[in-house]
């Protein structure tokens, strides 16, 4: 679930990374339906269809748990948060390392946040966080 779409995320570029997290959740909402995928993310079809890295973890989440084999939305958002949290211990990673070097202008500060789901932050930027985490563990 997401932050194991990629055996190797730290090997593949951060775009392949994020493939990774659309075709997953791309699969997800074909099993689904678009309708029933948004109403679950309460979200918009258009955004169903067309901007699923623009939605939280804890939209996919909510979209993640219906597929057969998967827990619910609470323990795929928490998975995938201690997932980074566990990461940044292993490679040693503060989180102003960690804010310089992923793709998108973040603080340090909003890095923590987003890692600890005290804002929303769209899978897309969270893909950058998760691949950052793993290129440094994967040296």
């Amino acid at each position: 679930m997401l932050y194991d779409a990629v055996e190797q995320p730290g090997a593949v570029s951060l775009d392949e990374l994020r493939a990774a997290y659309d075709d997953e959740l791309r699969s997800a909402i074909d099993s689904l339906g678009t309708d029933a995928a948004a109403d679950a993310a309460d979200v918009s079809e258009e955004t169903v269809a067309n901007g699923v890295l623009d939605l939280t973890l804890e939209q996919a989440a909510s979209i993640l748990e219906h597929v057969d084999g998967n827990p619910d939305a609470d323990a795929i958002v928490f998975e995938y948060r201690d997932h980074l949290l566990m990461g940044m211990t292993s490679g040693i990673l503060d989180v102003d390392t960690l804010a310089a070097e992923v793709d998108y202008d973040a603080s340090g500060q909003e890095v923590q946040q987003a890692i600890e789901g005290r804002i929303s932050s769209p899978l897309s930027e969270l893909a950058a966080i998760h691949h950052a985490i793993a290129v440094r563990n994967e040296r």
